[in-house]
């Protein structure tokens, strides 16, 4: 069995300083053999202490003599995860142990308090209706000026959540005249079910939509509950909530992380836990989650 990678590793690798900075393994090489940045050659490999490399990122913002490389670091940032809801990632952060908090209102709001420096990350499941790319877009268009980093959290299956005795859409026809849990709008949900329903000529008109749900675990109890007949939601909120699922599309959930963030602590605990057979195991147990890519750089700043 591997073996879980330390919660607070000491040193970073040649490939994780370059992805996480924005530049070539080239550059690193340059940067060290110049003296530039901390590094150790004592495994007869380019290390570099964690510790070291988060002074130099301090210095770099401060004016001191850390490089162009990092010019643009942020000031410090509060330690919550912004945006999107996921129940995989809510659960995560509590079992670390990483003390991160969360507030989750949605992609757009995520991202937007992301902008301001509200927290260190955002979750985020956006479609870019031309491309059909996710997240990728809207934050190239959102977060170009930020000093951060897109990586891959899972693909989740999203469709419809409802109870095994009631209604069972299989396409968004079937929803004319049952009560949909709705999402807020500017949520990635709200967006993607809106692009869906126009693809599909739904006049949502004909749907009667019940009072907005906030979270993937609010959009299924409303279900559970009896306040509606179905919500678009997650196969993971369907399981835990023992309702029934049709699914309808694969999505990509992301975290956009300030990169000086990344190499702090808490990140840093989080990402070990993701990397963890337990990790994995509850991906599994969840349902319609494949976590296979996570900590994939998607974008760079």
């Amino acid at each position: 069995m591997p073996e879980t990678p330390p919660a607070d590793p000491a040193y970073l690798t040649v490939k994780e300083l370059a992805a996480l900075l924005r530049l070539k393994d080239r550059k690193v090489y340059d940067l060290a053999a110049s003296g530039a940045v901390p590094c150790s050659r004592a495994t007869g490999k380019l290390l570099f202490p964690a510790a070291e490399i988060r002074d130099w990122i301090d210095r770099a913002k401060s004016g001191g003599g850390g490089g162009g490389a990092l010019a643009a670091v942020r000031s410090a940032r509060p330690p919550i995860v912004l945006g999107s809801h996921d129940p995989l990632l809510d659960w995560a952060i509590r079992q670390s142990g990483c003390g991160l908090a969360t507030f989750y209102d949605g992609s757009r709001d995520g991202l937007d308090r992301f902008g301001r420096g509200e927290g260190i990350a955002a979750g985020l499941h956006i479609r870019d209706d031309e491309s059909g790319a996710w997240n990728v877009p809207i934050v190239q268009a959102a977060a170009a000026g930020q000093d951060a980093v897109l990586i891959a959290f899972a693909t989740r299956q999203r469709g419809f959540v409802h109870r095994a005795d009631g209604p069972a859409p299989t396409g968004l026809a079937d929803l004319q005249g049952l009560r949909l849990v709705p999402r807020q709008p500017g949520s990635g949900t709200d967006t993607l079910f809106a692009a869906l329903a126009a693809d599909d000529g739904l006049d949502l008109s004909q749907v009667t939509m019940t009072d907005v749900a906030r979270t993937e675990d609010d959009a299924a109890e409303s279900v559970r509950r009896g306040d509606a007949d179905v919500a678009f939601g997650l196969q993971a909120a369907a399981r835990s909530y023992g309702l029934a699922f049709n699914p309808v599309i694969n999505e990509r959930f992301a975290l956009l992380v300030d990169r000086k963030a990344w190499f702090d602590p808490p990140f840093q605990t989080l990402q070990a836990f993701c990397r963890s057979d337990a990790f994995r195991a509850r991906a599994d147990s969840c349902g319609g989650y494949d976590v296979t890519a996570f900590g994939t750089v998607v974008w760079n700043a």
